[in-house]
């Protein structure tokens, strides 16, 4: 993944519109479209190999929607420009995140020490246990 084609592919080939947004604002909630939504088509996104292109859809199958876009929503400020900005790092962060690859679980034993240390700890419960038990005679 090249990290500055992908940023350069999102600001240049993203669709951005603007709608009115709810929440605080007072008068102005009802007069200017502060709202974005960004979508990117999943083959717009330069940067990336084709294996790489398959976990993105993958990953992001919740929010792509069926004509292979990218979409997210963003209303978090007031400003029209700030949450812009929000959207884009949004937008860049999803894409980041899907296509890293987790790391491989190593098998591991756990050592004598420990199974020792496991065994003595049952063996002074038990003897515990046996002490509480009523004395017949």
């Amino acid at each position: 993944m090249n990290a500055t084609e992908l940023r350069k592919s999102i600001t240049e080939k993203s669709q951005l519109t603007f709608s009115r947004s709810g929440g605080k604002g007072g008068q102005n909630v009802n007069k200017v479209n502060t709202k974005v939504h960004i979508a990117l088509s999943v083959s717009d996104v330069a940067g990336i190999t084709e294996e790489e292109r398959g976990r993105l859809c993958e990953k992001l199958s919740p929010i792509i929607n069926a004509d292979g876009f990218i979409t997210i929503s963003v209303d978090d400020e007031r400003s029209q420009e700030l949450n812009r900005k929000i959207a884009y790092a949004r937008l860049e962060n999803r894409i980041e995140t899907a296509l890293r690859v987790p790391k491989k679980r190593k098998k591991t034993k756990p050592t004598r020490a420990s199974k020792e240390k496991k065994l003595k700890l049952k063996k002074i419960r038990s003897e515990i246990k046996k002490n509480r038990a009523r004395v017949t005679e």
